[in-house]
């Protein structure tokens, strides 16, 4: 055993156990792996590129032509439902009999707004509106479907496409009418809604690709909308009396529009096209 000193040179010195038990020394140890946990020092560098990752899978499923392919898929399923479930049935077969009075208005509402959405033709669901529940049900089922159908269809338009079709505008007459919606948004879709010459799901998303705001299109569309609704609802609750005046009026009233419509549309272009 080692003595705590040695009295060689007379000076004394530490042994290695005192040493190693001296208060304040230093004890040698092993070294000893330190494992990368999430808080160490690879955990905020992993972190990093998953957040990168993410952002960048973000942009690409947030960019204006990712939308625009995801609303072309949404028109596509929708069309596609209409010739596969055939809504146009229920002139012949009638409405569901579970559903009656309000409820059934309501839910044909609903179901005609979907169908202009899914490009239904609305000539076809004013008959539809008419021959199931007559003139007066009939019409505030009808309207109350082509607000819905046009306000989801220019919400899907103006979230979904106006990014990416906006740079598209550079045909002349695509300015003048992407201008003419912009600037007089509402006496433009009045004038389109009043004269059937436009189709329904065509005015509905070039007005989503303009600048028009949503208070001015629903307030053209339900106003525009009411005289050649009035006149399919009619005339498909008169539609067993082929000869009563009522239902002669309405066709009447479905044929002057039409070719008024067409006449102002042929005086016009040659101004769109100058512009």
């Amino acid at each position: 055993m080692l003595d705590a000193t040695t009295r060689s040179g007379g000076t004394a010195t530490a042994s290695p156990r005192a040493a190693a038990t001296e208060p304040g020394a230093a004890v040698p140890t092993a070294a000893v792996p330190v494992p990368l946990t999430p808080s160490g020092p690879a955990g905020p560098v992993a972190f990093a590129g998953a957040a990168g990752l993410a952002a960048r899978c973000a942009r690409v499923l947030l960019s204006p032509w990712s939308r625009l392919s995801l609303l072309l898929v949404l028109l596509a399923a929708a069309g596609t439902s209409v010739l596969l479930f055939q809504p146009q049935r229920l002139l012949t077969h009638g409405w569901p009999p579970q559903l009656g009075g309000a409820a059934a208005v309501v839910a044909f509402a609903v179901a005609y707004g979907v169908g202009t959405v899914a490009f239904l033709p609305r000539p076809l669901l004013n008959l539809a509106a008419g021959a199931l529940f007559g003139s007066q049900f009939g019409l505030a089922a009808a309207l109350a479907g082509t607000v819905l159908g046009a306000g989801v269809a220019f919400g899907l338009g103006r979230m979904l496409g106006q990014d990416a079709l906006r740079p598209l505008l550079r045909g002349r007459l695509l300015k003048a009418a992407d201008g003419q919606l912009s600037r007089h948004g509402f006496r433009s879709m009045l004038a389109a809604r009043l004269f059937p010459g436009v189709p329904f799901w065509a005015a509905n998303y070039c007005a989503a690709v303009s600048r028009m705001g949503w208070p001015a299109f629903l307030l053209a569309t339900a106003l525009g909308s009411v005289p050649n609704t009035a006149a399919y609802v009619v005339a498909g609750a008169r539609a067993a009396a082929p000869t009563s005046p009522a239902f002669l009026i309405a066709m009447a009233c479905i044929a002057v529009p039409a070719v008024a419509g067409a006449a102002v549309a042929w005086r016009k272009r040659h101004h769109l096209r100058a512009r």
